[in-house]
C-alpha cells in the first residue's frame, strides 16, 4: 500500500490532504517544487523520484525512455510509439490526455459543475462575451491529471489552433477535496484559453488547461514561451497552427485539469462519466454533421 492510499484510509484523510495541499504558501511551494525538478545530481533527482513513487501509482512501463535527468524529466515523459491508439473515425472527438472524468455533460445556459453541487458560470471561468456565446447550453468535459499519469496532451481533432488567452490566477490544488470546499476554484487558479477550430466542420472547441500547486507551468508547442506562475507577457497570444488529430499540443510540467469546451450539437461518448478514467486517443464526443451543429466563432 502506498502511503497515499494509507492517509486516505483514515477517516480524518481528506482533511489533512486539504491541509497539507492548500494550507501552506501555494506559489512559493509550487516554484521551489519546479525548481528542484529540475536539478540533475543523481542523488537528488533519485530521492525525488523515489518519493514521488511513494505517494502515487506512478507505472513506467509504458515510457519511451527508461532513465531521465531530472524529476521534471519524468513529469514530461514521451510514451513508446503506438501506447495510445487513436480512434480516427471522423464522427469522434477524442480525449486530449490521460485523465480521470470529473464533472461533465449539459451545460445549462451559462452554468455548469466543477464537481457536484458546486456550479460555476462560463463568464467568471472566461471573462469574453464571445466565449460565453459560442458554449452557452453547449458540452464540456473535466479531464483531472493526477500526478502519476502521463501529462502530455493531444489535439482532440484534426484542428486549427487560433489563439491562446493566459488568465493569472492562484495555485490550489484541484483535487476532488479542495473542489467540494472551495467554490468556482476553477475560476480562481491560473489557467489558458487554447481555442482551437476543427477541420471540415468549422466547429469551435476550447482546451483550458488549469494550474494547480506544484504546477503553474504549461508548455505549448503553438508559443515559443512557457506560462508559468509570474508570467507578465501578453495576455491575448495569436496563433495559425494546424495539428492532426492526436499530434502533441504541449505538456504540463506535473498533473492538473483540462476542461475542454463545445458548442451545442455535440454530444458525450457512450460510457464518458463522471468518474471514468480515459487514455489520450479514446472517444471523448460526437461530433455532429455540419448541417445540424450551432457554430459559434469560438
Amino acid at each position: 500500500m502506498t502511503l497515499r492510499r494509507l492517509r486516505e484510509s483514515f477517516p480524518w484523510g481528506e482533511d489533512l490532504n486539504f491541509l497539507i495541499t492548500n494550507r501552506i504558501p501555494r506559489r512559493w511551494a509550487t516554484q521551489f517544487v519546479g525548481w528542484v525538478s529540475k536539478v540533475e545530481q543523481p542523488l537528488i533527482r533519485d530521492l525525488s523520484i523515489g518519493l514521488w513513487r511513494l505517494f502515487s501509482d506512478l507505472d513506467l512501463s509504458e515510457a519511451k525512455k527508461t532513465s531521465f535527468k531530472s524529476m521534471h524529466a519524468c513529469f514530461t515523459r514521451e510514451l513508446k510509439d503506438g501506447a495510445r491508439p487513436i480512434d480516427h473515425d471522423p464522427a469522434v472527438l477524442v480525449s486530449p490526455c490521460d485523465a480521470i472524468v470529473g464533472a461533465c455533460g449539459a451545460i445549462a445556459g451559462d452554468s455548469l459543475l466543477q464537481i457536484k453541487g458546486s456550479p460555476y458560470r462560463l463568464s467568471e471561468l472566461v471573462s469574453d462575451p464571445e466565449f460565453e456565446r459560442t458554449y452557452r447550453n453547449g458540452r464540456y468535459v473535466t479531464l483531472r491529471l493526477t500526478a502519476s499519469m502521463y501529462h502530455r496532451f493531444h489535439a482532440p481533432y484534426d484542428c486549427t489552433v487560433e489563439r491562446v488567452s493566459y488568465i493569472s490566477g492562484d495555485t490550489w490544488n484541484v483535487n476532488p477535496i479542495a473542489l467540494k470546499r472551495i467554490e468556482r476554484l476553477f475560476c480562481k487558479n491560473e489557467r489558458a484559453v487554447i481555442r482551437t477550430r476543427l477541420a471540415g466542420t468549422g466547429a469551435p472547441i476550447a482546451l483550458v488547461p488549469v494550474a494547480a500547486i506544484l504546477v503553474a507551468s504549461i508548455r505549448l508547442h503553438c508559443l515559443d514561451l512557457v506560462l508559468r506562475t509570474g508570467y507578465r507577457g501578453a495576455i491575448e497570444l495569436p496563433c495559425d497552427v494546424q495539428l492532426r488529430k492526436g499530434a502533441e499540443m504541449g505538456w504540463f510540467e506535473h498533473g492538473s485539469t483540462i476542461v475542454l469546451f463545445a458548442p451545442d450539437g455535440f454530444e458525450l461518448a457512450g460510457g464518458v462519466g463522471d468518474g471514468m478514467r480515459i487514455r489520450m486517443g479514446e472517444p471523448l464526443m460526437t461530433v455532429p454533421t455540419t448541417g445540424s451543429q450551432r457554430c459559434g466563432r469560438g
